[in-house]
């Protein structure tokens, strides 16, 4: 396979100790919290679906690494796409899901556009995507984890606070904010989350889902675990703030400001946590939206990114027909990152405001 070839601009050139294999192992190790949680929390078949992900995408990997004669299977990359793929899954997925998720994943999204480097959407999200539009209904079909399994009644076992909320909403029950809905409609919350609740003001079902007590993909419900893997992250410099900040920031104050429209409750009156906490949003910020190949080189180039996310997410999420979106709206914003990389460039070394003050001198 011909890779593509690089255009190296003038020095000054800056080394760096990191290299690919260590940066996608580091990636992968900051996953490992969320990841154990995951399988505590909604048994040892979550273990079984990650398996099934990391496997299929590794051998992927080196299938099509054999025929273009390229060895790539442990840099990390294939490793990762499986392990991002497994915990995007819901636990009581077929086995078969993962399997063709991570294939699409690898073989379509990554390899058909030249590999690793040159593949221009998240192939962990595509691969995810994918599968979602193909298995629609075992793909939204979840499991609660063991905390709340024996506090549920069975009319719940299938439902995240997200997608509760969204069919509640979606039946009439306006002029209720989502933690009235939640609680109104009967929704679990642990003890400990209700005994934090009383102290903090939080409302339990934000306690819940912070600390990983709903509903949902195995490796998405924590939100404390994968913000300490994104801490882990960026006390290592493989990923920066601009994205997971902007990110996180606009969906939240995007949901405070217009979260309550939809519920007939005006404006500045939707909830701010309980939007970055739920759903698959930490697990994109953190992991899939900060990816090098799909996201924009500048600092100013990510802070759109994340603000574009941001707004995608929030739009889906309140005023389109699914209660998550996450994914979808990284990739249409890895669509437009070509676009901003062309308008949004580097500075180049010693471009600064007195060089072209003298310039404009020298000239007149």
């Amino acid at each position: 396979m011909n890779k593509p070839s690089l255009t190296v601009s003038s020095s000054p050139h800056l080394h760096a100790k990191e290299h690919t294999a260590s940066i996608m192992w580091s990636v992968s190790l900051a996953l490992v919290p969320a990841t154990l949680w995951g399988i505590y929390a909604f048994g040892l078949r979550s273990l079984l679906v990650l398996g099934v992900s990391i496997v299929t995408a590794m051998l992927c990997e080196y299938l099509l690494g054999r025929m273009s004669k390229e060895s790539t299977l442990w840099d990390g990359s294939a490793f990762l796409t499986g392990l991002l793929v497994g915990m995007n899954m819901s636990p009581t997925v077929p086995l078969y899901i993962p399997f063709v998720a991570s294939a699409f994943a690898i073989f379509v999204a990554k390899w058909v556009f030249g590999g690793l480097g040159a593949n221009w959407i998240n192939p962990a999200l595509a691969g995810r995507v994918f599968v979602f539009f193909s298995f629609t209904t075992p793909m939204s079909t979840y499991k609660l984890p063991r905390a709340l399994a024996v506090l549920a009644p069975d009319s719940l076992s299938s439902a995240t606070p997200l997608s509760f909320t969204k069919t509640a909403l979606s039946s009439g029950q306006l002029g209720l904010d989502s933690n009235a809905l939640l609680a109104q409609g009967g929704y679990p919350s642990t003890g400990i989350a209700q005994s934090i609740a009383s102290v903090t003001g939080f409302s339990p079902y934000s306690i819940d889902t912070f600390l990983g007590n709903v509903g949902g993909c195995i490796g998405e419900v924590s939100a404390l675990l994968l913000l300490v893997g994104g801490i882990y992250l960026l006390i290592r410099k493989i990923i920066t703030w601009h994205v997971p900040l902007t990110y996180l920031g606009s969906v939240g104050l995007l949901s405070w400001i217009f979260g309550g429209l939809p519920s007939g409750l005006g404006l500045f009156s939707g909830l701010f946590f309980p939007a970055i906490f739920s759903g698959g949003l930490m697990l994109g910020a953190l992991f899939m939206a900060t990816d090098y190949v799909t996201s924009p080189i500048t600092h100013k180039g990510q802070i759109l990114f994340g603000l574009g996310c941001g707004f995608f997410t929030f739009l889906f999420r309140y005023f389109g027909s699914m209660p998550e979106a996450v994914s979808v709206s990284i990739l249409l914003m890895n669509i437009v990152t070509p676009t901003i990389d062309r308008y949004i460039v580097p500075r180049k070394f010693g471009d600064t405001r007195e060089y072209r003050k003298q310039l404009k001198g020298a000239k007149v």
